[in-house]
């Protein structure tokens, strides 16, 4: 993996993803089953349009737990996308594997979310999901800002679903902090709620400050 449009001191490439840091700008060929035809997704598009994104690794087509996590992330998609975000599953299958599998599974009927391709694990391998012994990428979900920047970071075994209910939580905290950068927000924060605003004061006070 090179380092193409990063100056060198911003490029991680040889490291792997790291949380608060440039992404690497991958490009992945896809299945887009909006669309209907092959398509190719990148990180420079995506930024050019101020998009955030969401990588979405799951281990294969045609398994068990797979089609369940694509299916509620479905569910959200629409929600997703109000938000800015560009939604990318992907997976060390083939595009046209993607293809066959969203034709033949009927819980993918409602996806509609590019469904890109990582047939050698580059792209896994960075983002640290990449199972060597098996050659599958591993459950992980990856949020990154319209500026390139990674900005949470979570993977699952094989066998623990995702909550899709939980990543546009997340997104809607990191869309309020992208433009509140002084705040933070508390656990289980909802658009509306209380933040927190880091000091001195703040220190031994959390529960005062959100009541």
């Amino acid at each position: 993996m090179s380092c193409h449009p990063y100056e060198e001191e911003n490029c991680y490439c040889d490291e792997g993803a790291r949380i608060g840091a440039p992404v690497y700008p991958f490009s992945l060929d896809a299945y887009d089953p909006k669309e209907g035809f092959f398509a190719t997704v990148s990180l420079d598009a995506l930024k050019e349009q101020k998009k955030w994104c969401v990588l979405f690794f799951y281990p294969a087509d045609f398994t068990f737990v797979c089609p369940t996590e694509l299916a509620d992330l479905a569910t959200k998609h629409d929600a997703l996308t109000r938000m800015g975000c560009e939604v990318i599953s992907v997976s060390t299958d083939t595009k046209f594997a993607h293809l066959a599998w969203r034709q033949s599974e009927t819980m993918l009927a409602d996806v509609t979310f590019k469904m890109a391709a990582d047939p050698t694990g580059e792209i896994s391998r960075y983002f640290g999901v990449y199972d060597e012994e098996t050659g599958l990428a591993l459950r992980g979900t990856f949020i990154i800002n319209p500026e390139g920047v990674l900005v949470s970071s979570e993977i699952n075994f094989y066998n623990v679903g995702r909550n899709a209910e939980e990543l546009v939580r997340k997104m809607e905290a990191n869309i309020y902090l992208l433009d509140h950068p002084a705040e933070a927000c508390p656990a289980k924060w909802v658009p509306g709620a209380k933040t927190l605003t880091p000091s001195e004061k703040l220190v031994g006070k959390v529960g005062e400050a959100l009541k």
